[in-house]
């Protein structure tokens, strides 16, 4: 009897623990309700959890992120306005300069001397004036008596016409004599930072070269032109005569060529009223300080700015919305009796991290934004705050005991 009784001993024994392990295998999560999986998994017949946003209206700006070139904001090519050899170089390249300050020292001699040269014609013709006048004075007086001709008296005046005119040429040529005189020294235009000299000293410059002597540009402030298509500059403007969108502050941000961003903002100063054929762009110029000579002429930035505000739109995560077979926006908000309810937005711009739906939602409509990879139309749901920690329990000691017992015989 006992020999017989102790292998069935066994046997119960061996069954009871095979049970044991399929339970702990299969039965893991066996806090979790009868029928529904941990996560969700298809196939479930129970609610799935999803976490959802509740969007409101607002008024989101129109931003646009658009290609631009820095410009100098004022840029001038000195060039010479005589001819002559250079004689001295006034400046440092890559100096600051002031508007009127010298630059370059022309050979003055050959002007100089035909200044002085008009300048002595100029006496000459006032003495020859002064005789004129002089016989034109006396031969009046005769003639009203008739003791000279009338024809005497009256070249005498012409004689005297004459010599003004001609103390009014010569000091004509005296003035330009002079002006090309102080021509001989190349001043500045504008006040910026100069570049390099093109010519040395010594060299022969003339008025009619086609290359200047150097080139002053302002920096600060700075010009960035900024590209435009004209098919959104038109949608632009649609949009603002039909009301949907206000116009908005236009204040710019730069992003630099490395990637980093400028810190100062600029404004937009205006728009150009022609399109770039070759293009189809509009330029937009904006304006920026630039302090500390960050900005470089031609130098590639990124515009980042709004040009209007679009009213009654709303801000919805982009994982909360797919694109269907033909390419419309879809997302799924929680609808009547916590079922899933599939929508088609009106989408076509991101900012940051959000769409920016413009149709298809209404106020206070719940966005499903996490768990939708179970979700399909009319699943029944389990909403909750998107964003809401699992609360994940602790195993009882009986799991714990079953799991070791489990693991101890499978070793």
């Amino acid at each position: 009897m006992r020999i017989d009784v102790r292998p069935g001993r066994q046997v119960i024994g061996g069954a009871a623990a095979s049970a044991l392990l399929a339970l702990a295998a299969c039965g893991g999560g066996g806090d979790q309700p009868q029928g529904k999986e941990k996560g969700g998994a298809p196939g479930q017949s129970g609610p799935v959890t999803v976490g959802y946003v509740v969007v409101q209206p607002t008024s989101v700006p129109t931003t646009s992120e658009l290609p631009g070139r820095t410009v100098a904001y004022q840029s001038s090519e000195v060039r010479p306005q005589v001819s002559g050899v250079i004689q001295r170089r006034f400046f440092t390249e890559g100096a600051i300069v002031k508007r009127g300050q010298p630059l370059y020292q022309i050979d003055p001699s050959l002007y100089r001397a035909s200044a002085n040269q008009a300048s002595a014609n100029v006496a000459n013709a006032q003495a020859t004036y002064e005789a004129a006048k002089i016989r034109a004075d006396r031969y009046k007086p005769l003639a009203d008596i008739e003791a000279i001709s009338a024809q005497d008296y009256t070249d005498a005046v012409a004689t005297q016409r004459q010599a003004a005119a001609t103390i009014a040429v010569n000091r004509a040529q005296l003035d330009t004599a002079r002006v090309n005189l102080r021509f001989t020294t190349v001043p500045a235009p504008i006040t910026g930072r100069i570049g390099r000299s093109l010519f040395t000293v010594g060299a022969l410059v003339s008025a009619t070269q086609t290359d200047p002597l150097t080139t002053i540009q302002q920096l600060d402030p700075m010009f960035v032109d900024i590209q435009q298509s004209s098919a959104n500059l038109l949608a632009l403007r649609r949009s603002l005569a039909s009301g949907g969108a206000v116009p908005a502050r236009a204040e710019v941000t730069l992003k630099l060529e490395d990637g980093s961003d400028y810190g100062i903002k600029g404004t937009v100063e205006f728009a150009e009223v022609v399109v770039d054929p070759s293009t189809g762009t509009v330029t937009l110029r904006a304006r920026f300080a630039n302090p500390n000579g960050l900005l470089l002429p031609g130098m590639f930035v990124r515009a980042v700015f709004s040009q209007s505000i679009q009213q009654n739109a709303y801000l919805v995560p982009q994982t909360a919305i797919t694109r269907d077979a033909k390419g419309a926006a879809t997302l799924y908000v929680v609808g009547a009796n916590n079922r899933a309810e599939q929508r088609t937005v009106n989408t076509d711009r991101t900012q940051g991290a959000f769409w920016v739906v413009t149709g298809g939602l209404r106020d206070g409509d719940k966005v499903i934004t996490q768990g939708l990879a179970n979700v399909k139309p009319k699943t029944p749901l389990q909403p909750v705050p998107a964003d809401t920690p699992q609360n994940v329990k602790a195993p009882s000691p009986e799991q714990m005991e079953k799991m070791s017992s489990a693991k101890g015989k499978a070793g």
